[in-house]
């Protein structure tokens, strides 16, 4: 076991996923990829804080249904969100009823929360482990931002919260894809103060990860179908492209950022691309997953990115922490290859 990093003897595997989004998800190119698709932001209910309860709250459950499970199948269910205290997450899954681990690692929870369920699975110590996480536009952009009706003008380089979640169970036994090992991201602070353009703030943060991964496995950038990024947008992506081109350049060939498949840029006003916690989950849950359980994809790197900001914090002039969490995730058990 490296510093960061860890590759496990016994891959755990994720046996169910699931992705629910709203309506302008359900738009853009991946949209056959969720289970559910909620046309109405405030899910029939009176606040959108509660509709994104009811996000977490229907993919947790079309997990356990897809797969022919029960919450009384699962030990333990670990998920945050992006909204303070998280409330999100503990009002969607209080239902459920399991022992459960609340998690923050901002848009990076979804990495988070599969690493810590894989730990679990492989440890020995749960035989289901369920993780999940949500964002959603409407109530991103009241706390971080301006309310909707304010009406303020969006920079080019500010993205567009998902309105979306994802949710897997990793068990110790069962079929691809397998969790075949991780790092554990570390903080990077590069400055960047703009709450707006968090891409540039969080690219620093996934080379870092992406990078020490490489170093800790001496693996090749080239083993991989796709490097995957959550939510750096146009913007980051760029950035992260830049900074790898010296020590990896084949990475840019092989990466794929989920703000920028979520939406189409072309079609859709969102700017410099996807954000949030849930843009990320549900392109891991609706599409990577599927992909790789089908033999389509065989090995990808999936390193989504967080901005460990809070809107009291930021306007006192600090600037915006990123880290990023990585999983290697793939079709076959097998050996580490070099």
């Amino acid at each position: 076991m490296h510093k960061a990093t860890t590759i496990f003897t016994q891959p755990p595997s994720i046996v169910t996923s699931a992705a629910v989004g709203g309506k302008t998800e359900h738009e853009g190119p991946y949209g056959g990829c969720f289970d559910k698709i909620n046309d109405d932001p405030y899910f029939t209910l009176d606040t959108f804080e509660q509709g994104e309860s009811q996000l977490q709250k229907q993919a947790v459950r079309i997990a356990l249904e897809k797969a022919g499970l029960t919450e009384d199948d699962a030990d333990v269910l670990l998920g945050g969100d992006l909204l303070n205290q998280c409330v999100g997450t503990t009002y969607g899954v209080r239902d459920y009823q399991l022992p459960f681990l609340g998690i923050y690692s901002a848009c990076s929870t979804m990495s988070e929360g599969l690493l810590l369920a894989s730990f679990l699975a492989a440890g020995g110590f749960a035989g289901l482990a369920v993780a999940v996480t949500s964002s959603h536009f409407c109530t991103a952009e009241r706390q971080y931002r301006m309310p909707l009706n304010y009406g303020g003008q969006r920079p080019p380089t500010a993205q567009w919260t998902a309105t979306a979640s994802g949710a897997l169970a990793v068990s110790p036994s069962g079929g691809a894809p397998y969790v075949r090992g991780g790092t554990i991201g570390r903080i990077v602070d590069m400055g960047v103060t703009d709450a707006n353009n968090m891409g540039a703030a969080m690219a620093p943060a996934a080379y870092s990860t992406i990078r020490e991964f490489f170093h800790d496995t001496g693996m090749k950038v080239t083993y991989f179908d796709k490097i995957v990024t959550g939510d750096l947008g146009k913007v980051g992506s760029r950035l992260l492209c830049e900074l790898a081109e010296g020590e990896f350049p084949d990475l840019r060939e092989r990466h794929a950022d989920c703000g920028l498949m979520i939406y189409d840029s072309d079609k859709q006003d969102v700017h410099s691309g996807g954000s949030g916690c849930g843009c990320a989950a549900s392109m891991l849950c609706g599409y990577f997953v599927p992909e790789l359980r089908a033999g389509r994809l065989k090995n990808i790197l999936f390193a989504a990115t967080g901005a460990l900001l809070s809107p009291t914090i930021n306007q006192q002039g600090e600037t915006i922490p990123s880290v990023s969490h990585l999983v290697w995730l793939s079709s076959e058990k097998g050996e580490t290859a070099q």
